[in-house]
């Protein structure tokens, strides 16, 4: 049965309680680690407070700088202070307005895994790559649909704005890398009835892509091509799409990645790629840096970035006529051309 028309309606109400519920525990985290009381003492930068409170340097600036989107912490040119709120409230010596008790009473627990895993530098899911993780998942029929399905809902905003934000006309075949489930070329292919489309995905993702795009009547222009992007090409097509793929690697990765979209792609063609990106004064999009935090602390090597980030890395492989674009929510798209 071919599934329905479905009304994108922003995710509103579940955003704002999942992401509350990871400001909660970075908030939770820093009590526990004395990141108020520290800086009391005095101004200090990323590496310094890391030090001081036994954090690894790779995953504090993240962690501190979720405090300043969540207006927990002030940061000028790359030192942090307390918020007056801050020195008043969360600081141990203070006498009569410390709040600190009262949160760590009710939620300290909230923090503890966050906590330990800053100090330790460890993967919270027990994977030592991002490979592994992969490899984990799609070795179990649950959990790969599971995922699939958190994937599928995860992009489905984006893929409808992607859909609007291109020009698509130019084009006539995409490749949609770490595809899942295939929701975001069902966008695109109901929406521009010329085009055909690759999803490219480890083996182990096929069952699900082909389900889904036959449910929506698109088996006959979405193709599955399984593959390991890290150990062979890219398939050929005039746009390469990266959604929520990128943030999985460390620098090698993504810039290997993005080369293989260089030569993958007809002069002229694009390489678009989207996920939660960080704001480039990385001070407003908190999910961006709670995302950032998330993937430093559970898939080894992984980070988030900024617009500003992903466009010098397409320079470096050889894109030009970079831009950026807000898509839907806390997420926004960097494209470039060959």
């Amino acid at each position: 049965m071919k599934e329905p028309d479905v009304t994108v309606v922003a995710p509103t109400l579940f955003n704002e309680l999942h992401w509350n519920y990871w400001k909660t525990k970075v908030f939770v985290s820093a009590m526990q680690l004395g990141v108020f009381t520290q800086l009391t003492e005095g101004p200090a930068d990323s590496a310094t407070l890391a030090d001081r409170l036994g954090l690894s340097e790779r995953t504090a600036p993240d962690f501190l700088d979720c405090l300043v989107a969540m207006g927990l912490l002030r940061r000028d040119a790359g030192v942090y202070t307390n918020t007056e709120e801050s020195a008043q409230y969360f600081d141990r010596g203070t006498s009569h307005t410390y709040l600190g008790d009262v949160m760590l009473t009710e939620a300290g627990h909230l923090g503890n895994d966050l906590t330990a895993a800053l100090r330790a530098e460890r993967s919270r899911e027990g994977a030592s790559s991002a490979r592994e993780f992969y490899d984990n998942t799609y070795a179990d029929a649950d959990r790969t649909a599971s995922f699939q399905r958190a994937m599928t809902a995860m992009s489905y905003e984006s893929g409808a704005a992607l859909a609007d934000r291109l020009p698509w006309g130019r084009y006539r075949t995409f490749v949609d890398v770490g595809c899942a489930e295939g929701a975001v070329g069902v966008h695109l292919l109901r929406a521009h009835p010329h085009l055909n489309g690759i999803g490219f995905d480890l083996p182990g993702a096929r069952a699900g892509f082909e389900k889904y795009t036959a449910a929506h009547g698109l088996a006959d222009r979405a193709v599955f091509q399984g593959g390991d992007f890290l150990r062979q090409p890219l398939p050929a097509a005039d746009v390469v799409i990266f959604g929520h793929v990128l943030h999985n690697w460390d620098l090698d990765v993504k810039l290997h990645l993005l080369g293989q979209a260089h030569a993958a792609l007809p002069p002229g063609g694009l390489v678009v790629v989207y996920e939660a990106l960080i704001d480039d004064d990385r001070e407003r999009n908190v999910v961006g840096l709670l995302l950032s935090l998330m993937m430093h602390l559970s898939l080894p090597g992984g980070f988030d970035y900024t617009p500003a980030d992903c466009a010098e890395w397409l320079r470096e492989t050889g894109f030009t006529d970079i831009r950026a674009e807000h898509l839907a929510g806390a997420e926004a798209m960097v494209v470039g051309c060959k």
